[in-house]
């Protein structure tokens, strides 16, 4: 047989099994929703009473004596799971077709020897040279049209047909090899997917033309949807169309639909990875270190992650408690399963680590939800574009003084294990939370007029909002309003939701009239779905909901406002004129020249909807937060000092100082130490960075 007609066969084959997958697909879309979200069918999966404590690890750079060396320090600080597979596609499918798996059997064996499981995580990103030369769709393409050659990873065009097929079939290919390997406790899918580029190709162009034709319908609907009218900008066809400047300039509706559309591909691609997951390894659950709000792409991840998610997972590298905390519940969303950080802080990038620093984030974690926390990473890497990011073993291949404090986390986990963690929470309060705003709020320049509107940023309001209830050691639940069932909670804070399309506010007018608490902020409800901005009374679809107008708006000094005869000053200076129609005034603005109503309550069917005339931030909701919490019958989490936080379980209470200072809990009565043995009379001290469960 000449090698003519054997490529003809492979590329046959190849081809039948890619048209296969699609087949398997489409069958396990309607399921995929639920099989995705609900754990208590699956009793092998991760459940209450089980942690794990582990790291990441890429064996593709170490010898087999080497990773001999790395398992026996692995299964002497206690670790009972690793992630591996990540970023290595090629080592899998050196070439198109050939597959090797023989050096990964091995590693896989001697974890499952040594009681270690594993994360399978499937290697769709980044794509092989191979793939790249093959296929030159794979490649981006950009905005100027000049190819990108793919010199770091994520530089992949995922939209691309060549690319769909090809993932595919090594995903099929690798699940099928490790379906029944006993090591394995969960795959994840396409490490930080979000994080790629747009490519301006004329196939992307007539890919988005597609997917707008499929959305609007007819081109008279697409002119109104973008106020084509404005600046002469008219569509005679779709063939018109051009990709809209992810770097600006353009107006913002296209903007919106651009990152719709890749959101779209993004989505695409996970789903077609669980269909496989779900044909291959149906009682094996999908953790997959996900990049939703990576700042090149991203993805609408709460209005679809329940398409792919078994449970909410991510890399967890904190800033700061708050906002670390807050970007851990973006991937719990309502997920009744517990959060996984598969990446979680040793080190970083120039950062060599802090000792204490992963301990208290282990803890504060576990507070959060986290059953497991996987170190990024094992090994400090010798070469590539990380090389300066320490990991728990140095680049000599010594274990640092990391490998014991990851050591101690493993330990407590063990014991923690016994006392309800990980902790299942069940929030009263939910956090709205949109893309489309996300994306809307901030449009390409320089000509958008919403870049001087619209401060602070979208998610720096968000996170304002969810501060002062994480403060107050408050569960709650970060979610998109329009696609989430609002019943469970007694209260729904809305920050700065400029995008309020349709489903959003039947939901929320829905859930006040049920006799459910909204807390709304300035900036939200401005605009549709297609970002022009209402031409009803504002807050828009939402206005008799909140009992009042408000449309105009101004510059301050740092504001102030009296309730319940304390005056507040807000660090704020934009506030909105509120005009209330049925809406009672609570308190108004003592330092504006109208004394205008700084928040306001409208009784609305059962329940009340509460306007705050400025922007959301710990100083103006946190003075607040006692008048909202009794108004949605919500009582108050622990007491505890400033950087100490505190969650109970099961009768006990575990708190975090998460501080570099000493700080005092006062206790009520004699309290025991479940992790030191230690008695507590009426006063817990915590020092630098320390935890503590009390019972």
């Amino acid at each position: 047989m000449s090698e003519n007609v054997r490529q003809i066969i492979r590329g046959y084959n190849r081809v039948y099994l890619f048209a296969l997958l699609l087949a398997i697909i489409s069958l396990g879309r309607s399921g995929l929703a639920s099989a995705a979200e609900d754990a208590s069918a699956h009793p092998t999966w991760p459940g209450p009473g089980q942690l794990f404590v582990g790291t990441c690890y890429q064996p593709v750079d170490r010898s087999p004596e080497q990773t001999d060396q790395d398992i026996a320090i692995m299964k002497r600080t206690g670790f009972n799971i690793v992630r591996m597979g990540d970023l290595s596609w090629d080592s899998f499918e050196p070439s198109q077709g050939k597959f090797t798996f023989e050096w990964f059997d091995r590693i896989m064996d001697k974890m499952q020897a040594n009681g270690i499981r594993v994360i399978l995580d499937i290697p769709g990103l980044p794509a092989p040279i191979w793939l790249h030369r093959a296929h030159p769709g794979v490649d981006i393409v950009a905005q100027n049209g000049t190819r990108l050659p793919p010199a770091e990873r994520y530089m992949d065009n995922i939209s691309d047909p060549d690319y769909v097929r090809e993932v595919g079939i090594m995903a099929d290919t690798l699940m099928k090899r490790y379906a029944n390997h006993p090591a394995v406790i969960a795959v994840g899918y396409d490490n930080e997917i979000g994080n790629g580029f747009m490519s301006y190709s004329e196939a992307d162009r007539q890919r988005f033309i597609s997917w707008l034709t499929k959305k609007y319908g007819s081109i008279d609907e697409l002119n109104r949807a973008w106020a084509t009218q404005r600046w002469s900008r008219r569509l005679n066809s779709f063939d018109d169309v051009d990709l809209p400047l992810a770097d600006g300039p353009g107006p913002s509706e296209r903007y919106l639909d651009l990152h719709r559309y890749w959101s779209d591909v993004t989505v695409a691609r996970l789903k077609e990875l669980d269909a496989i997951r779900q044909r291959n390894m149906p009682n094996v659950p999908s953790i997959s270190n996900l990049w939703d709000t990576a700042s090149r792409r991203g993805f609408d991840y709460l209005t679809t992650y329940k398409a792919y998610v078994s449970y909410g997972a991510e890399g967890f590298y904190p800033g700061d408690p708050i906002s670390g905390s807050f970007g851990a519940l973006m991937t719990k969303g309502s997920l009744e399963t517990s959060i996984w950080f598969n990446e979680f802080t040793s080190g970083g990038g120039g950062f060599y680590g802090t000792p204490g620093r992963s301990h208290m984030y282990a803890n504060l974690a576990l507070m959060l939800g986290a059953q497991g926390i996987l170190a990024w990473t094992f090994n400090s890497h010798q070469g590539g574009e990380e090389q300066a990011l320490f990991g728990l073993v140095d680049h000599d291949g010594i274990p640092s003084w990391k490998v014991d404090e990851f050591a101690r986390i493993a330990t407590e986990f063990k014991q923690l294990a016994r006392y309800g963690f990980p902790r299942f929470t069940h929030p009263e309060i939910a956090i709205a939370y949109s893309f489309d705003s996300f994306i809307d709020s901030h449009p390409n320049g320089p000509s958008n007029t919403t870049l001087q509107y619209f401060k602070p940023p979208y998610t720096e309001q968000v996170q304002g909002a969810f501060e002062p209830f994480f403060r107050a050691n408050l569960d709650t639940a970060i979610i998109n309003v329009g696609h989430e069932n609002l019943s469970p909670y007694k209260l729904v804070v809305v920050p700065a939701d400029y995008v309020m399309d349709s489903a959003s506010a039947k939901a929320l007018r829905e859930y006040v009239t049920n006799g459910g608490t909204v807390l709304m902020t300035a900036f939200s409800a401005k605009v549709d779905e297609h970002g022009q901005w209402f031409d009803t009374r504002l807050p828009g679809r939402l206005s008799d909901v909140f009992g009042l107008k408000t449309n105009a708006f101004y510059d301050s000094t740092v504001l102030r406002f009296e309730l319940d005869g304390k005056s507040i000053s807000a660090n704020s200076r934009r506030y909105e004129v509120l005009e209330p129609s049925t809406a009672t005034v609570l308190a108004r603005f003592t330092n504006t020249a109208d004394h205008s109503p700084a928040i306001t309550i409208n009784r609305f069917g059962k329940g009340n909807a509460l306007y705050l005339a400025t922007e959301s931030n710990n100083s103006t909701i946190g003075p607040v937060l006692e008048r909202v919490l009794h108004v949605a019958g919500i009582q108050a989490g622990p007491s505890t000092p400033e950087g100490v936080y505190a969650r109970s379980v099961n009768g006990r209470t575990l708190y975090v100082n998460t501080t570099e200072e000493k700080k005092t809990v006062i206790l009520e009565g004699s309290k025991r130490g479940m992790l030191t043995g230690r008695i507590y009379e009426g006063v817990l001290v915590l020092g630098p960075l320390a935890s503590e469960l009390v019972q």
